[in-house]
Order: C-alpha cells, then sequence, then structure tokens
C-alpha cells in the first residue's frame, strides 16, 4: 500500500450514540506526519443545544453547564468541521476514524440539522477497527481504541477526548499500515473499497454470533454500511 507519509485525523465525542439524534460536543480534526507527529490540529466545543446525558459528560467530561458556558454555536462548528474534512479529502489525503460509521454518520446528521451542505461519500478513509479485525481476525478481547492501541503499542493518555482519540487512531492506522504491509491492498483507494467488503462480513459475521446467543432476532441484521450509514 502506498505509505502513510501523511494521514488526517477525525473523531467526536458526542451527546450518545444515535448518530441520527444525538450532537456533536466536541470535535478535533488533525493531520499526522510518517511518525506519527501532529502536523496540524484543530479541536472545537459546541454547545449542542440539548442538554449533556450524565453518562455521556462522565466519558468525555463536558457537561452541559461547561458547553453552554464556553461551546461555540453548533451550526458554526458543524460548518468548519466538514470544511475542514473536505479540504483534506480534496487534498487527496485519508482521514483516519476509528469506528468511522459513527463518526462520518454523525457529522452528516448534524449538518443536514443545521442546514450545511453534508460530506455524503468520505474518500479515503482510513478505519483501523475494520483493518484490524480483517487481518487479525481472531485476537482475543475487546476492540475498543484504548485495547487496539495498547496492542500495537500506541500510547493513548486521555481516551475519549477527541483530540487524544483522533491521534491515537492515526497512528494505530499506521501501526497497521507498518505491520500488515504485504498484505494489503497497494492503493488508498483500493484499501478504501476493501474496507467496505471487510466492514460488510464482519457485520454479517457478528449478526450470525448475536442470533446465535440471543441478542438478535433471527430476522435482525447489523448494518454493515462502510464508512457511513
Amino acid at each position: 500500500m502506498e505509505a502513510l507519509h501523511v494521514v488526517g485525523v477525525f473523531d467526536l465525542e458526542t451527546t450518545g450514540v444515535d448518530v441520527r439524534a444525538d450532537r456533536i460536543v466536541t470535535a478535533h480534526v488533525g493531520v499526522l506526519d510518517a511518525r506519527g507527529l501532529v502536523l496540524r490540529a484543530r479541536d472545537w466545543l459546541a454547545d449542542p443545544g440539548v442538554p449533556i446525558p450524565d453518562g455521556a459528560a462522565a466519558i468525555h467530561g463536558v457537561t452541559t453547564a461547561r458547553a453552554r458556558a464556553e461551546g461555540r454555536q453548533a451550526t458554526e462548528v458543524v460548518a468548519e468541521v466538514v470544511a475542514a474534512l473536505r479540504e483534506l479529502f480534496d487534498a487527496g489525503i485519508p482521514v483516519v476514524a476509528y469506528n468511522a460509521p459513527y463518526d462520518f454518520s454523525l457529522l452528516k446528521y448534524e449538518a443536514i440539522r443545521h442546514g450545511v451542505a453534508p460530506i455524503l461519500s468520505p474518500s479515503p478513509v482510513i478505519d483501523p477497527l475494520v483493518v484490524d479485525k480483517a487481518f487479525d481476525r481472531y485476537r482475543r478481547g475487546k476492540r475498543t481504541l484504548e485495547m487496539v492501541a495498547a496492542h500495537y503499542a500506541v500510547t493513548l493518555d486521555a481516551a475519549h477526548e477527541a483530540s487524544a482519540d483522533a491521534v491515537a487512531a492515526g497512528r494505530v492506522a499506521q501501526a497497521l499500515a507498518t505491520r500488515f504491509a504485504p498484505q494489503l491492498p497497494p492503493s488508498l483507494d483500493e484499501l478504501h473499497t476493501s474496507q467496505i467488503a471487510w466492514a460488510r462480513a464482519q457485520a454479517a459475521s457478528l449478526t450470525d454470533y448475536f442470533i446465535q446467543i440471543g441478542r438478535l432476532e433471527a430476522d435482525e441484521t447489523l448494518d454493515g454500511s462502510w464508512p457511513i450509514r
């Protein structure tokens, strides 16, 4: 695969896990060099316009009071995050997002909500969660960013801060590119296309497992769309 000399990184912290209904609280878009050092970085704190549930605040540390006092208008934040990502994609820079369908889908619905033209087909995207599962399918243990970062010896000092998570995900992507270089597709575009198929297969496999253990009904399926739903 093409060497990851420069990668974009993207992460959101939000009011919850429903990509259609929940809102952005913090965001990070940055660029890493080939060594994983930060070349550019931008962070946003938004007032989401709705109360931040205590459970979400406990994860990322931003309370409703803080967001209202220090956060910028959500419309401005959403527009600027979309613009920052468009700039990277337009330059042909791949954007790393861990569990990409969550962040890109939530951003899409936020953009629609605030009258901002959404990014409907982000590309090229690198999702370390999908790539790790594809090449180390049978490794035991959880596939949270914290666990996967530790497996690839990537430091994650402040988990669930958008900036820390984004940078760690970018460094995990670079570690994966080094570890599995001979097996990876030869270009970023081909890697992007391969991840679409890998994510679909991973969702189908997880669907079968959840049906077996009774977590899903026989007629239910998990959405394997990638990198956006």
